[in-house]
C-alpha cells in the first residue's frame, strides 16, 4: 500500500531495508529475494516510510536494516544474521554463526569494511559512498 507521499507503509511482515541509492545494496537485495527468498519484503528506505519502522536515514545509509515481525530493529551484521535465520533451511545456520560471540564481532568488523569501501568494490559508484560523518562535540 502506498503512503501519498509515494512512501510505503509499513507491512505487517518483515521487512529488509536497504540504500537503494547503492548499486551494490540493489545487487544484494535482489540476490536476497531470488536466492534467499526471507519471508519479509526487500526495499529501499528511500520508498518507505521510516518513522512508521523506528528507522531514520542516517541508519538505513550506513547499513542494512532487518526489522522483524514484531518491530525490532536489527543492524549492520545483525540485520544480515537475521535475514538469514529467517531465509531458506541452508542459509539459516550461517545466521546462527554470525550470532556466536567472537563470530559476531569479526562480522561486524568485516561489515563495517565493507559498509566504508562500497563505492570501491565492483558494482559501486559514487553514489555508494557514504556521507562523512559529522564531528561530534564534546
Amino acid at each position: 500500500m502506498s503512503h501519498p507521499s509515494g512512501s510505503v507503509l509499513p507491512s505487517p511482515r518483515p521487512v529488509v531495508v536497504f540504500d537503494g541509492d547503492c548499486g551494490i545494496c540493489t545487487k544484494l537485495a535482489g540476490v536476497i529475494t531470488t536466492y534467499l527468498k526471507p519471508p519479509a519484503a526487500v526495499e529501499p528506505w528511500q520508498r518507505l516510510d521510516l518513522a512508521a519502522y523506528g528507522l531514520t536515514a542516517e541508519a538505513c545509509t550506513e547499513a542494512l536494516q532487518y526489522v522483524d515481525g514484531d518491530g525490532k530493529v536489527y543492524a549492520a551484521e545483525l540485520a544480515v544474521a537475521r535475514l538469514l535465520r529467517a531465509s531458506r533451511p541452508w542459509a539459516r545456520p550461517a545466521g546462527w554463526i554470525i550470532e556466536v560471540p567472537g563470530v559476531r564481532q569479526v562480522a561486524g568488523v568485516v561489515y563495517r569494511w565493507v559498509a566504508r569501501n562500497r563505492q570501491r568494490l565492483p558494482g559501486g559508484t559514487p553514489a555508494c559512498a557514504m556521507p562523512p560523518k559529522k564531528a561530534s562535540g564534546f
